[in-house]
């Protein structure tokens, strides 16, 4: 399985979830993560720590390793092109698109999921990210606003946690955090894995 994340802006949990995709996928077998964001995130976020169970590559070192493993998630520059965005959809079985509820994310997202019509593709799904616990209603009122429009949409969705910004500064996937709420942010990334291999 390869599955691609993607994103009109930045800070809306794109390297994050590709992250913890790769962290899920490598459970049912080998997986690879190719880092092909200009800014390095997850091969930095790789080395803080003491690495990964999945191997972390460049896009130029994709070729060479991508042929020995079983799934393969793709980190991908923000703000891609309609060219490069074409040639992500064709190059991968599911196009994650995270987005945070704020105007400004829903903004670009809508921008994106517009372009995605125009190029003719359906293999893609919108999974909110950074949601804030009640009793604000960012989330549900995001939500409510995504399936009124008919986007594909995840089920879970990824809480907005400390958890996942311990994780980042110390080179680890968050259920490895020494953070009472680890294990709630680690169940929100086993969510949306279960709903991607259960189709």
């Amino acid at each position: 399985m390869i599955i691609t994340t993607a994103a009109f802006k930045g800070g809306v949990g794109k390297t994050t979830t590709a992250i913890h995709m790769a962290a899920f996928l490598q459970q049912d077998g080998d997986t690879l993560l190719v880092d092909g964001d200009p800014n390095r995130s997850a091969t930095r976020w790789s080395k803080r720590g003491a690495g990964f169970l999945f191997k972390v590559v460049s896009e130029q070192q994709a070729a060479k390793y991508g042929r020995s493993f079983k799934h393969i998630v793709i980190d991908t520059q923000a703000r891609p092109e309609r060219e490069d965005l074409q040639d992500l959809v064709d190059g991968c079985d599911l196009l994650i698109l995270p987005t945070t509820p704020d105007v400004l994310s829903l903004d670009a997202l809508m921008q994106t999921v517009n372009l995605m019509k125009v190029l003719g593709s359906q293999q893609y799904r919108v999974l909110l990210t950074r949601v804030p616990s009640a009793p604000r209603k960012d989330g549900a009122e995001a939500r409510e606003l995504l399936v009124t429009a008919g986007f594909p949409l995840f089920k879970a969705q990824i809480r907005e946690l400390v958890a996942f910004q311990k994780a980042a500064l110390d080179g680890l996937i968050v259920a490895q955090v020494n953070d009472r709420r680890a294990k709630i942010a680690w169940s929100d990334y086993l969510s949306v894995g279960q709903e991607i291999l259960n189709g």
